[in-house]
């Protein structure tokens, strides 16, 4: 690669100001309302059951073509976007009947605590079950920020959406933060599991698994350093460092989980160590020279090289936490004795109205935290700083809450199985298996979408490329891991790293 060229590249994603938080929130809905479209399809006319070629097509035109658009052709119009996928999906479920296989949730007194969970253990269910809005809200997470890492290098995709400087918000500085939070929502079930079981593991049983589960992370960081500087490929120094990059923040997130895992979580809860984490990260930012340190320290050693990756690590372990605590708190069965609540204070209402009291919770500190009359701070993903740990985690909990209210709607009957089989057949019909796909086999799939992307970038003047251009390869880039994707999950291959 030419050298003028790659400064041209590295140019093109430095020094941008983002976009505002509404906006970004206005793209990003765009997800839970292709899944209120699918969900409307398959509920009310099982559109999805017998899944021939034209309910794989529709799958992916709705679930990862509309986040392309979003993205790209629609971005300064996700509004528009929003209500043509609402519209049909309001239509459809006002003016047709149910289908036949929906069945409604049983008219029933709710068992207490010990009832519930001496009933589900009875019935060999078990104390957890898969959320299908969960794999919703993992796998829409898991296409948009593989598209947006390629689509980024191409003028289509707005600048606004691309990764700010140091201050602000944009897309692509969620979708970081998105992937640590995702990682810590579905890091809950082990832990669970080992709490249902009464067994804790020590110290070092628990650093010996976050190694052991930190290596391939830590290889795939090697290789993909190995790629950047072989290839003299363009990179952004500031927003990781100059050797550093997101696998290296992945693989170091485990071992310093498991030293939270060994806290007595039953006296501090685990989204409150979440917050002391990120508070006193805050507070060493503004009290020392760090914040200086970071961003105007010369690049003289190996440390001053690396900077934003090292010392950014504690915003995105109070975002992986901030994330297991959701996961305690959702991913148990209604009435389980394993199930938590916001700051330890246990809600007995459905999970939907649960992860809006977190949305709400985390939007007013996050509201606090950037006030003008109280702290008066900024989100800054290259710190990783409080606003930004608070942002995330807002976002997410809505999100999810999003994704939850389309369940609830759609599949009103879904968890009130009377077995294993009965269960598996409702979760598998009321989940895209598109989505199921990219959720199954994330991290195989963002390395794939690693690789693709330099690919093209290798291959194609992307900043040359005009908006027809760049959709067609954005279009066959999105084809390509869809049906790897999708090849994989439908030969039962689930690629762990």
């Amino acid at each position: 690669m030419a050298q003028s060229y790659k400064s041209l590249k590295e140019d093109f994603v430095s020094n941008l100001p983002g976009s505002g938080i509404g906006e970004i929130n206005w793209v990003t809905a765009v997800a839970p309302a292709a899944v209120l479209l699918w969900s409307v399809l398959q509920s009310r006319h099982d559109f999805f059951s017998d899944y021939g070629l034209v309910a794989v097509l529709t799958d992916f035109l709705l679930n990862v073509t509309a986040i392309l658009s979003a993205i790209t052709i629609y971005s300064s119009s996700p509004v528009v976007l929003n209500l043509l996928l609402l519209s049909p999906a309001v239509c459809l479920y006002l003016l047709h009947p149910q289908s036949r296989t929906r069945q409604k949730r049983p008219a029933q007194p709710p068992p207490t605590n010990g009832q519930a969970s001496a009933h589900k253990e009875q019935d060999g269910l078990g104390a957890l079950s898969e959320r299908p809005f969960v794999t919703h809200y993992r796998g829409s997470m898991m296409v948009v920020t593989c598209l947006a890492i390629l689509a980024v290098d191409f003028k289509v995709f707005p600048r606004r959406f691309a990764k700010v400087e140091t201050w602000g918000t944009s897309l692509m500085d969620m979708g970081v933060g998105s992937f640590v939070f995702s990682a810590g929502l579905v890091s809950a079930r082990p832990v669970l599991k080992a709490q249902w079981a009464d067994s804790q593991s020590s110290v070092g049983a628990s650093l010996k698994a976050a190694f052991r589960h930190s290596l391939p992370l830590l290889a795939l960081g090697l290789v993909r350093l190995y790629s950047v500087k072989g290839l003299d490929y363009a990179e952004h120094v500031s927003e990781y460092g100059v050797h550093w990059n997101f696998f290296f923040t992945l693989a170091l997130l485990p071992p310093l989980v498991a030293f939270v895992q060994v806290l007595p979580t039953g006296i501090v809860s685990v989204d409150l160590i979440a917050l002391l984490v990120s508070c006193t990260f805050q507070a060493v930012l503004d009290s020392t020279s760090v914040t200086a340190y970071i961003l105007t320290a010369p690049r003289d050693n190996l440390l001053s090289q690396n900077r934003e990756g090292l010392i950014s690590i504690w915003g995105y372990l109070s975002i992986f936490l901030a994330g297991q605590a959701i996961g305690l708190d959702i991913l148990p069965r209604t009435g389980s004795r394993m199930s938590k609540s916001i700051i330890g204070i246990r809600l007995n209402r459905p999970k939907t109205t649960r992860l809006f009291v977190w949305s709400v919770w985390y939007g007013t500190l996050l509201f606090l935290a950037v006030s003008y009359h109280a702290l008066g701070l900024q989100v800054s993903r290259r710190l990783a700083n409080l606003p930004y740990v608070l942002w995330v985690s807002a976002f997410n909990c809505t999100q999810l809450a999003l994704f939850s209210a389309v369940e609830s709607l759609a599949f009103p009957g879904l968890y009130s199985p009377s077995d294993k089989k009965s269960e598996r057949q409702r979760r598998k019909h009321a989940t895209s298996q598109v989505l199921a796909a990219f959720n199954r086999n994330g991290l195989a799939i963002f390395l794939l979408a690693n690789l693709l992307t330099g690919l093209v970038n290798l291959t194609t003047d992307t900043l040359q490329a005009g908006q027809g251009k760049a959709m067609v390869i954005l279009f066959a880039y999105a084809s390509i891991l869809s049906i790897t994707a999708m090849t994989l999950h439908w030969k039962n291959i689930a690629i762990k790293m």
